[in-house]
């Protein structure tokens, strides 16, 4: 099969749900005490990185539009989370975030593709092999509308009901995904 030109520049991603997913489930965290990562995380990152992976953070942040805490408490706790990451040697390519609670009606809140659709304009990246790792439905059916081809469902959020997952595949946290994704 001949390749199209412009799929040779195509790039891998992987999206990363943030909560429940990157660190342990804590409601509406925004305080750098409180985030703790989950066990596995910079290992399977750096893995998946050094395989050719670019990785992208999308996260659902209803804390602010409900007026929990503001963005400017996210953006100090992102700044020392990717700080965290590159002090592992791992590159967080973007992070995009929906500040919106679920009653704004917004275009960016998961299920919705507006996140990615922000991350798309910045990057090439070849979906059908790309993944979005995510600890809720709501993950899953945001990778399904952003035709994005690969998707993993971790129970170390919550929400999580197997009998409902629509994801590809299904395993306990971001530690076990190293073995579905070929690195």
């Amino acid at each position: 099969m001949v390749k199209r030109y412009y799929e040779v520049f195509l790039n891998k991603a992987i999206f990363l749900d943030r909560d429940g997913v990157i660190n342990v489930e804590k409601n509406y965290l925004y305080k750098i005490e409180d985030f703790e990562f989950i066990s596995g995380t910079f290992k399977t990152l750096k893995k998946l990185q050094d395989t050719g992976f670019q990785l992208f953070i999308i996260t659902n942040q209803s804390g602010i539009g409900r007026g929990y805490y503001t963005l400017e408490d996210f953006n100090k706790l992102t700044t020392w989370m990717l700080n965290e990451f590159k002090n592992n040697s791992i590159h967080i390519s973007q992070v995009e975030l929906c500040p919106h609670s679920p009653n704004d009606n917004c275009t960016c809140r998961k299920p919705l593709t507006g996140m990615i659709d922000n991350i798309l304009k910045n990057y090439d990246i070849d979906l059908e092999n790309s993944w979005l790792i995510g600890d809720k439905s709501s993950d899953i059916k945001c990778a399904i509308n952003a035709n994005i081809k690969n998707t993993i469902q971790v129970r170390s959020g919550h929400d999580f009901e197997k009998k409902d997952s629509k994801a590809d595949f299904v395993c306990t946290s971001i530690n076990e995904v190293g073995k579905i994704i070929n690195t």
